[in-house]
């Protein structure tokens, strides 16, 4: 998993939110050099933190976080977050190649998404389908040359990390398939050659594409799961 990490960033760095927290788990406090990845991994097995789940909140949408508090707000700023029994850590770029995992003591009943994938799969390939048929009514294809190119290239950006050993294939297909999505969803929300799409049209497309980007995040959450579940099975064996 360490290794993993190094498509994401060159340079990982973990600290405590608060005084308290980075005292319990021995991190650093937050202003502070940052400790490693491994110190995090150390500190989480000495916490007993367990049932890893990832949360993607967009405005509207901020299932898992539980309620107001200073990890729900820079997670909704973040985007993303993992979420675990009492801890939530928060990823946060903060230079070229860097990102930090700001760590926040949480309440232990916070409920995490827990979507199954199977359900999760069924509800992206209609957005798939969905998807693919608002392309063709705004005739992106016929507005922007190369649009095919774009989105393949697109897709390949977002799936080039690797995964720890042991991913479940079901899992990373559907992974591919939420990048797919995610990228033909893009590339719809953005402005015509020469910004010809009038205010209302704008509008239009955008709440039809919304429900599409909830399945695209509802997927992604639900194959991560699957996969800490599945990995966590093969460690204990």
């Amino acid at each position: 998993m360490l290794d993993a990490l190094q498509d994401w960033a060159e340079l990982h760095e973990v600290v405590a939110a608060d005084e308290r927290l980075a005292s319990t788990l021995e991190i650093p406090l937050r202003g502070e050099a940052g400790g490693s990845p491994a110190v995090l991994l150390a500190a989480l097995r000495r916490s007993g933190a367990e049932n890893a789940e990832l949360v993607m909140p967009v405005p509207g949408d901020v299932r898992g976080l539980g309620g107001a508090s200073r990890f729900a707000s820079e997670a909704l700023r973040a985007g993303e977050a993992v979420v675990f029994n009492g801890l939530g850590i928060v990823p946060e770029p903060i230079g070229e190649g860097i990102i930090r995992w700001t760590v926040f003591e949480i309440d232990r009943t916070t409920p995490a998404p827990n979507v199954p994938l199977g359900e999760a799969e069924h509800e992206l390939t209609g957005a798939m389908r969905v998807a693919a048929g608002i392309l063709i009514e705004l005739g992106v294809a016929k507005k922007r040359a190369g649009v095919r190119e774009e989105l393949q290239a697109r897709v390949a950006e977002r799936t080039k990390s690797r995964w720890p050993e042991g991913m479940p294939q079901r899992a990373l297909r559907v992974l591919q398939r939420a990048a797919e999505v995610a990228a033909i969803l893009e590339l719809a929300m953005e402005d015509e050659p020469g910004g010809a799409l009038s205010a209302s049209a704008a509008h239009k497309r955008a709440e039809a594409i919304r429900p599409l980007f909830h399945a695209v995040r509802t997927a992604r959450c639900a194959a991560v799961a699957e996969a800490v579940r599945s990995l966590d099975v093969s460690d204990a064996h």
